[in-house]
């Protein structure tokens, strides 16, 4: 009888082979219904983490609702959790919860497609450096392998999407990214608000929200999850985040405690939308707004989709604190002033080690 592909993958080669050239990722993996974990997978004992770790603290990330967003209240929740946590969930954002379910299924369909078709927008094969399909994070830059798949879009416009981006979830992804402009811009506009930032004019805007991104993410079933990461410890390096999440779970934030290693799970929660900050907000904001490390653990029984939209500023801006931010407290620049593409081309050489990114922009 031959040998399974699971006897055959000995030698990393092979296994680099398998999951990256011919495009079969962990989910390929996954669906050989191995017993234990590559080792390539193993993560250092200090990266590790597992759902039913005990060690959490008892508070969790706040939930607003946004029903009623004029009010001040509403702003003022905002802000605070900006400040406090970084993170923060929305109930009654305005994007329609049909819409969110269908951008959900839209990444299950794609994910689901066979390794050659996905293989087509590889690094290798993508009509498109905008569109890039691939597995971990940084797989060349790693010492350990992270377990998750991911479809990485960057948007320019409708008729580039339209004419790269993958037919089978092409149009959810652009209703999708279309029903949360409105959010982005108000919550752009609260943030900026406690920054002394009155008006997003037409300077600030392209340097706020100038670009966007928008993965798919997959994280098929895993053996031994304790012993590997989802998504390892970092901090997003956007402007702000909008994460959409399935009602699996497995995304937890660093709280702030005395105590090192306190993490806090996101619960998911139906028709949510979760928000965080991103070192650019972090950096312009001169470090009043937080953006905080997160991680995601891997699951030994269920497979979980995630979609977050990165809201960036242009490759070409450059960001440092915002001139509002330095005249209205009188404080002295924390960051320099950097070009964002040198920002995130740092972000990408390396493999996620938590908050150590935003100290390239420290002075």
């Amino acid at each position: 009888m031959a040998p399974s592909i699971s006897q055959t993958i000995t030698d990393p080669s092979d296994l680099t082979d398998f999951v990256i050239n011919k495009g079969n990722g962990v989910k390929g993996l996954s669906q050989m219904g191995l017993k234990s974990l590559p080792k390539q997978y193993i993560q250092p004992l200090e990266e590790r983490m597992s759902m039913n770790m005990t060690k959490m603290p008892e508070e969790s990330i706040p939930i607003i609702d946004m029903s009623n967003w004029e009010d001040p209240k509403v702003a003022e929740s905002i802000c605070n959790a900006a400040e406090k946590w970084g993170f923060f969930q929305l109930l009654n954002h305005g994007v329609p919860i049909e819409v969110l379910e269908h951008v959900k299924e839209a990444t299950h369909k794609f994910f689901e497609m066979p390794a050659e078709e996905k293989c087509k927008f590889s690094k290798e094969h993508s009509s498109s450096n905008n569109v890039r399909f691939g597995t971990s994070f940084s797989a060349e830059a790693e010492k350990a392998l992270e377990w998750k798949d991911w479809l990485s879009l960057f948007y320019v416009s409708e008729d580039e999407a339209s004419a790269h981006w993958p037919p089978l979830c092409k149009a959810e992804v652009l209703e999708y990214m279309k029903r949360t402009d409105v959010l982005i811009k108000r919550l752009l506009e609260i943030l900026m608000k406690r920054l002394n930032v009155t008006v997003i004019n037409t300077t600030k805007e392209p340097l706020l929200m100038g670009s966007r991104r928008i993965n798919l993410n997959y994280y098929p079933v895993c053996p031994n999850p304790e012993l590997t990461v989802g998504v390892g410890r970092h901090s997003d390096v956007s402007t702000l985040t909008i994460l959409l999440q399935d009602y699996i779970g497995g995304l937890y934030v660093r709280a702030e405690t005395t105590d090192e290693d306190s993490w806090v799970h996101v619960p998911p929660l139906e028709g949510s939308l979760v928000i965080n900050v991103g070192d650019a907000l972090q950096i312009m904001s001169n470090g009043k707004y937080k953006s905080v490390e997160h991680r995601v653990v891997a699951n030994g029984s269920k497979t979980r989709v995630s979609v977050p939209i990165f809201v960036n500023p242009r490759p070409s801006d450059v960001i440092g604190p915002l001139p509002e931010v330095l005249e209205s407290s009188g404080e002295k620049a924390l960051y320099k002033q950097v070009l964002y593409s040198d920002y995130v081309r740092h972000f990408f050489r390396k493999a996620h080690d938590g908050k150590s990114t935003v100290d390239f922009a420290k002075i």
